[in-house]
């Protein structure tokens, strides 16, 4: 027989039971919430990855195709641009790019075009704070990578001809005229103005290489060509610099496009996948035009056709299946060697390192085609509704962002030669910017 003491236990554990149930939302609502950690990992590492990018990445690339005269000045306008943007980034970048303040899903205002100054000097990030399942600090970073190594592509349409002054207050202005309000349009959600449009742009096809790209061919034709191109022969100084660059670039860009699926999942996997497929696609793709065509295939051709193919499956990273890619590549890799090695001698525009005819050109390409490769009919992942409709809302993104940079980069850059001139003397260009510039040599000839 159970005792009286018993039998009150028993009774009270239904009623404890209950009491515990009814708290179970009130203890969940308490429980802190904390970043995934896998994805946490995984975008510190793709932060370094992006970043490697541009230093050395891209300042390697670069650095070795100008004359041996200009090696140091290419490297240190990649190193002030990241310097620049970094400081520019915390002031204000961030809240103009992703400030979210006023915007309305479908309803076209001034914050469809850019964020406010709510976030400036990032106010309101803590270390707690959340962007989806990772930190927002590590967001804010992310971010900031691409709004360096952007700027920092179109040096190589000028290089070896603008002033390091100039060079400074454009890429300062052009971040925050026209980076910024693209980085908004597209990527800040709903609200924004290609993005509400339904453009498909994931790891900044319009936003960083289209929009680098235009502005590289308006700054060459503002500053003019370089004293004696093109009957003057120019090689690259130094092709071992430009393979290692290109191979950095190569390995950095799956910081940037698998990094862009925010979180170690199989969006990111599938964007290393199809990054690797159209780089190769793309390399062989310049190699086997630049071999039928001049009867043997260059170092630099098949680094720059790597390239190519780096920046056509970017927009197009999340939703493309790996036969697409393959093809985006292999398109991206011989058009660009067409632009890259006939268009511009064609037409007379002095873009030293090729910004306009690849990363523009391969941007367009990857940005229009990202439309019908989205579609489950040519193997794609993306939520289209018709492969023809998404090509046609990507057309019209490409054309916004062509007339944006074009438009934006020509006046800022007018506004420059007008104040404090945009081009080095003609003594400068002739003993090369290391020493007219820096006062340094990139080589000791002693």
């Amino acid at each position: 027989m159970r005792s009286e003491a018993a039998t009150r236990k028993t009774r009270r554990a239904p009623r404890l039971a209950m009491a515990l149930a009814a708290a179970m939302p009130v203890l969940a609502q308490a429980a802190p919430v904390r970043p995934d950690s896998g994805d946490t990992a995984w975008m510190l590492t793709a932060v370094m990855l992006v970043l490697l990018m541009t230093l050395p990445g891209l300042a390697l690339f670069y650095g070795g195709m100008v004359r041996a005269k200009n090696l140091l000045s290419v490297l240190m306008q990649c190193f002030a641009i990241t310097a620049l943007v970094s400081v520019l980034w915390l002031l204000y970048g961030y809240s103009l790019a992703f400030g979210t303040a006023g915007m309305q899903a479908g309803v076209v205002n001034l914050r469809s075009f850019i964020g406010g100054f709510d976030r400036a000097l990032l106010a309101g990030l803590r270390p707690d704070s959340l962007h989806g399942s990772i930190p927002e600090s590590l967001f804010v970073m992310f971010q900031l990578t691409f709004a360096i190594i952007t700027p920092a592509l179109i040096v190589g349409a000028f290089a070896e001809r603008m002033k390091f002054g100039a060079l400074l207050w454009f890429a300062g202005l052009w971040l925050t005229v026209v980076y910024l309000p693209m980085a908004h349009m597209v990527w800040s959600g709903p609200g924004s103005l290609l993005g509400d449009l339904g453009v498909l742009d994931f790891a900044g096809g319009t936003v960083v290489h289209i929009n680098a790209g235009v502005a590289g061919l308006v700054a060459c034709l503002v500053i003019g060509k370089r004293r004696g191109w093109p009957a003057t022969p120019m090689p690259p100084h130094n092709l071992g610099y430009t393979v290692v660059g290109a191979s950095l670039l190569w390995l950095g860009w799956f910081g940037f496009n698998a990094g862009s699926a925010l979180a170690a999942d199989g969006s990111a996997g599938m964007a290393m996948l199809v990054t690797q497929i159209a780089t190769a696609g793309a390399a062989l793709g310049w190699l086997a035009a630049e071999w039928v065509l001049h009867g043997r295939p260059s170092v630099l051709g098949i680094v720059s056709g790597a390239v190519a193919g780096m920046v056509a499956v970017t927009p197009a990273a999340d939703t493309a299946g790996p036969g697409g890619a393959l093809l985006l590549g292999i398109a991206a890799g011989i058009v660009c060697f067409f632009t890259a090695t006939r268009l511009k001698y064609r037409l007379g525009y002095d873009d030293a390192l090729d910004v306009f005819g690849v990363h523009a050109v391969a941007g367009i390409l990857g940005g229009l085609l990202t439309g019908p490769l989205a579609s489950p009919v040519f193997g794609g992942f993306g939520q289209v509704a018709s492969p023809w409709a998404q090509l046609w809302i990507q057309a019209e993104g490409v054309g916004f962002t062509l007339a944006w940079s074009a438009l934006l980069s020509f006046l800022l850059l007018k506004l420059i030669d007008r104040t404090i001139g945009l081009r080095v003397t003609d003594e400068q260009e002739l003993v090369g910017l290391d020493l007219a510039l820096h006062e340094e040599r990139g080589y000791n000839l002693s």
